[in-house]
């Protein structure tokens, strides 16, 4: 089994407090936060080493047409999404750093997700009841996936689910939208005039580096003290569609290159993707390809969650997979 690097293990002192839920002490970094109203219990909430927007979001992204991006290389991996019209991609070497994007696209107002712990890559329509919310990081994981908050009620919220777990908005759910976790050279060939994510900040962090190396290649998660899952490794990759009632591995996805089910979903793989939480570089991360799912030749949304963390939300979900 392949060795943290010195950075990885730093890393997790940082970023694994591992702070025992503390409602009481929550309130005096939270006044607005209405800790009475929730959907979990407080016990399944640890800090993750950081403050209330410790890993800072990106709320005014900048952007460069797809012609004009030079740090990406073709394996590398990003969040393509198109709305209306519209495309652009948020390369995981940017969120890697910063785990939510707030943005609009085509006229919607969207919240970009990534949790590196848990794989875990979503998109948001950040409308809800006639407003609309922008998020940022608790510095909380749950199932050590990434526990968000919105600006506006200062909620928490689920990231994995899109599901408001404590606050005034406990309960509500976000619309989450169709996009793919795919190649820089897969969306430059879908989209030669989008646009892509570059860092405001250049010399903020270490932009196309991991500091997660080697974290896919574990036996075990971080922060994560729950059920594992059955047949497969923990940190290997799944793939699953919007109810997420069943998920197919990425080792069988792989073999097959295309799964068929009723109702004319298509699920295909292919090579060319590199994993971002391998190497210590991101563009030499082995690969882990790409996927697409479509309903009648149209994108439907789907995730590629961590093996464990999809069995922490859906543990009565069926993972088909390699004999």
């Amino acid at each position: 089994m392949r060795k943290l690097s010195y950075g990885v293990f730093a890393l997790v002192l940082f970023h694994a407090g591992l702070g025992a839920a503390n409602p009481a002490l929550w309130q005096g970094e939270w006044p607005h936060t209405d800790f009475d109203k929730r959907t979990v219990e407080y016990g399944e909430i640890f800090s993750g080493g950081v403050p209330k927007d410790g890993i800072p979001a990106v709320d005014n992204p900048t952007f460069v047409a797809v012609d004009a991006a030079k740090r990406l290389s073709d394996t590398e991996p990003v969040i393509g999404l198109i709305v209306n019209g519209v495309a652009k991609a948020y390369p995981l070497n940017i969120l890697i750093w910063h785990e939510i994007v707030n943005d609009s696209i085509g006229g919607v107002p969207v919240t970009v997700t990534f949790c590196p712990l848990c794989n875990t890559a979503v998109v948001f329509d950040r409308r809800l009841d006639g407003r609309v919310l922008d998020f940022g990081t608790t510095g909380k994981l749950r199932n050590s996936d990434l526990v968000m908050y919105d600006r506006q009620t200062e909620s928490w919220w689920q990231q994995f689910l899109g599901q408001g777990i404590i606050g005034e908005l406990t309960g509500k759910e976000l619309k989450i939208l169709p996009s793919r976790l795919e190649s820089w050279a897969d969306f430059k060939a879908r989209a030669p005039r989008g646009q892509v994510l570059v860092p405001t900040n250049p010399g903020m962090r270490a932009y196309g580096a991991n500091p997660y190396s080697g974290y896919d290649s574990l036996a075990r998660p971080f922060l994560y003290g729950g059920a594992m899952p059955p047949g497969v490794p923990p940190l290997s990759r799944v793939v699953s569609l919007g109810d997420r009632s069943q998920g197919w591995s990425l080792a069988l996805l792989r073999q097959k290159k295309e799964i068929r089910l009723d109702g004319g979903v298509v699920i295909r793989w292919k090579p060319g993707q590199n994993s971002a939480l391998d190497t210590a570089t991101i563009a030499r991360g082995k690969d882990v390809g790409s996927v697409t799912v479509q309903r009648g030749g149209r994108d439907i949304a789907y995730f590629i969650d961590f093996a464990f963390a999809f069995h922490a939300f859906f543990p009565e979900a069926k993972i088909h997979r390699l004999p």
